[in-house]
């Protein structure tokens, strides 16, 4: 076999897992239920599709103006896709379009003003994060500390005493 049926074989292998990515990216935009899946499967397998589609047009085309211009498009794609798919979810959670039913961990329940538990938390039930210092990190008014606390009791607290 020589080397260029190999890098035709890789060719039609990654256009061919390219547009399967790519037809299922599509398939799930119309038939996921709610916003969240719908942007997860718009930036993932669409993402990972057209990367790989343009590692398929860089190897059959073999040119450097060519592999230049394809590897500015992949890197776009890599730093607008994920982006994108962050603010739409923010947006969406901001307008209550979330269904909520449907997730497993609030995180932003205390920091999205719909929170009525103490201290800017979840109240009681409402989810909320799992993480014992709360879902970025901030304290929560526990008795010891962490290494970044000068006041907390040695030994008692933080990551590793817990």
């Amino acid at each position: 076999m020589s080397g260029e049926a190999v890098l035709d074989g890789l060719v039609a292998s990654c256009l061919l897992a390219g547009g399967v990515l790519s037809l299922l990216a599509g398939i799930g935009l119309v038939r996921f239920p709610d916003v969240l899946s719908r942007m997860h499967v718009a930036a993932k397998p669409q993402v990972l599709g057209s990367l790989l589609i343009l590692l398929a047009l860089a190897v059959s085309l073999r040119d450097g103006k060519d592999v230049a211009t394809l590897l500015l498009i992949g890197v776009f794609q890599l730093a607008t896709a994920p982006l994108a798919a962050q603010l739409i979810g923010r947006a969406a959670y901001r307008t209550g379009r979330v269904r909520r039913d449907l997730l497993v961990v609030d995180e932003l329940a205390g920091r999205e003003g719909r929170s009525s538990g103490p201290e800017g938390g979840p109240a009681e039930g409402e989810g909320g994060s799992r993480h014992p210092e709360g879902a970025w990190g901030e304290r929560t008014g526990r008795e010891g500390g962490s290494e970044s606390d000068p006041g907390a009791a040695p030994g008692r607290g933080g990551a590793a005493g817990e």
